[in-house]
């Protein structure tokens, strides 16, 4: 069963039709209600056509509305019954015992909803083409750099060959120097950073497969990607940084290297003990 109804509609919305909308905004100010209705109800109510509502379901992921209503209605029973109470808006007013509630829950439900997200042949595509290439790139900027980082990190422990750099110029020579044998992990919440773009660009140009951590939302990086892997944030105007988008990714990264880890299980323990360092060398 494919979950994140409510995450997937409100992620698209921002790129939906004015017909598609009307569907949208229908479900999304009542889905109890609207979890009960018809296909033919259903778009009576958001005066469009069943046709309109089984194109929504489609972009969404689902075969047709039937499953996107089981899933909803499913997504329903399971809904956490504190989610109002903790989720609030931040406030400059909020005492402290309020934003490591609101903090946390944020990040905590930013995983949850990015997990509905998570499709395992996306992951198994990826972990693919990690394992096939010979350099894996790595692309970020900002927050999503220290996201890049940590895969580094991560990824050279185990013996797998990496390339990185926090200069964007390097990062435009690295896109460049690319070849089709290796493979490109790019982070970009929005999709539409324009430096990262620019070495999305190159990449595909240069004909390396890539790898996007994005947002499930239609952008110029996702369609420039080979495979989509999408996170969800709580993020809101009141921050000071990226913060549950950076821990979406961040989950996602493990989810990426723990897979490699297993699929290449005898060498990655071999590498990780051979670069294994003690307290007692140093």
């Amino acid at each position: 069963m494919m979950k994140g109804v409510l995450i997937r509609m409100t992620q698209y919305r921002a790129q939906a039709s004015g017909a598609e909308r009307g569907v949208l905004d229908c479900v999304l100010e009542d889905p109890e209600a609207a979890a009960q209705c018809s296909i033919h109800k259903l778009a009576e109510l958001s005066y469009t056509s069943p046709s309109t509502v089984v194109r929504i379901c489609r972009k969404l992921g689902f075969k047709g509305y039937r499953e996107l209503q089981k899933s909803l209605l499913y997504e329903l029973a399971v809904r956490s019954e504190n989610r109002a109470e903790k989720g609030g808006q931040l406030e400059h007013t909020d005492q402290l015992s309020d934003i490591i509630d609101k903090v946390t829950y944020r990040n905590v439900a930013s995983l949850e909803n990015s997990r509905m997200l998570v499709e395992p042949e996306a992951v198994k595509r990826s972990v693919d083409l990690i394992c096939a290439c010979d350099t894996l790139l790595l692309f970020g900027m900002g927050a999503s750099f220290l996201v890049a980082q940590d895969a580094y990190q991560k990824f050279i422990r185990v013996g797998k060959r990496c390339a990185i750099s926090e200069d964007i110029h390097c990062q435009y020579v690295h896109a460049r120097n690319a070849r089709p044998a290796d493979a490109a992990i790019i982070i970009s919440y929005t999709g539409y950073t324009e430096e990262i773009l620019r070495c999305a660009k190159d990449l595909r140009r240069q004909g390396a497969p890539m790898i996007a951590i994005t947002r499930f939302e239609p952008s110029p990086l996702s369609q420039l990607a080979d495979c989509n892997l999408y996170v969800v944030a709580m993020e809101e105007t009141f921050r000071s940084g990226a913060m549950s988008s950076r821990i979406a990714q961040l989950n996602m990264i493990d989810i990426l290297y723990t897979a490699y880890f297993n699929r290449s299980y005898d060498q990655s323990i071999r590498h990780f003990e051979r670069t294994q360092i003690s307290k007692e060398n140093l």
